[in-house]
């Protein structure tokens, strides 16, 4: 990035910010609308505190564990359904249900079968799911059938088939769905939580916020949730790149 580019994107930040800080003047209740000043020293206050770290770290843990559970899951189902027809008629009405009921259907049977400390887990594993088995069937159906069939005519091992035809033709197709899947576990996340009310969750400090009305603390914690967010997803990208994309 240039640095007149960096210099624009500060001062756009900075725009916001400043407008935010100005709107929240402007109303003068805490209840309703807080300033970025008010939200840090919130954020500050909290983050010395162990509950706080503790907190981080059981939504953290909960929520990759349901996008990665997911991501392998769907990208092995995929493969099959690509291979073998019958089943991806079996897995499409599945599917269609996944990708229909509201995330808050999903939350309360979760909550009513497994309770609330795996709820998060469930909860983004069903919603990454169908982006990942989707794409990735997608990106296997683009692959050039030319190529397909000069391995055949050279006796291609399938090792070497998947690595250099079907990896590049996938990873397109994996990578975008990844970029919609990672921000989508983390919201389905974290409202599961806020439902269920997990002890030590992320999701139960919103809660609380929002029964004390603090919404200094609301906005630190949603301020927590987008940048873990956007970390994570930088983070497995980049991952993916390297260990999928690489040369691709």
């Amino acid at each position: 990035m240039s640095k007149n580019a960096m210099i624009r994107k500060f001062l756009i930040a900075l725009f916001w910010l400043g407008l935010w800080q100005l709107t929240s003047r402007a109303i003068h209740n805490s209840i309703l609308l807080v300033g970025p000043f008010d939200m840090m020293k919130a954020l500050f206050s909290q983050a010395v505190t162990a509950d706080f770290w503790k907190s981080i770290a059981f939504s953290f843990g909960k929520i990759s564990i349901g996008f990665l559970g997911a991501f392998v899951l769907a990208i092995l189902l995929a493969s099959l359904a690509y291979r073998i027809h019958f089943l991806e008629e079996l897995l499409a009405p599945l599917m269609t249900l996944v990708t229909s009921i509201p995330v808050a259907s999903f939350v309360i049977l979760a909550l009513i079968w497994i309770g609330s400390g795996k709820l998060s887990v469930f909860c983004s594993f069903l919603v990454v799911f169908p982006v990942i088995y989707v794409n990735t069937l997608a990106g296997l159906r683009s692959t050039d059938r030319e190529l397909l069939e000069m391995a055949s005519v050279f006796g291609m091992s399938g090792w070497k088939r998947i690595y250099y035809i079907y990896r590049p033709a996938v990873f397109p197709y994996l990578a975008s769905s990844c970029k919609i899947a990672l921000g989508m576990s983390w919201k389905s996340g974290i409202a599961a939580e806020v439902i269920g009310v997990p002890d030590y969750s992320i999701g139960e400090r919103l809660y609380m916020s929002k029964i004390y009305l603090d919404t200094a603390n609301l906005f630190a914690w949603t301020f927590i949730i987008i940048i873990i967010s956007a970390l994570f997803e930088r983070f497995f990208l980049i991952l993916l790149k390297r260990t999928v994309g690489h040369s691709c």
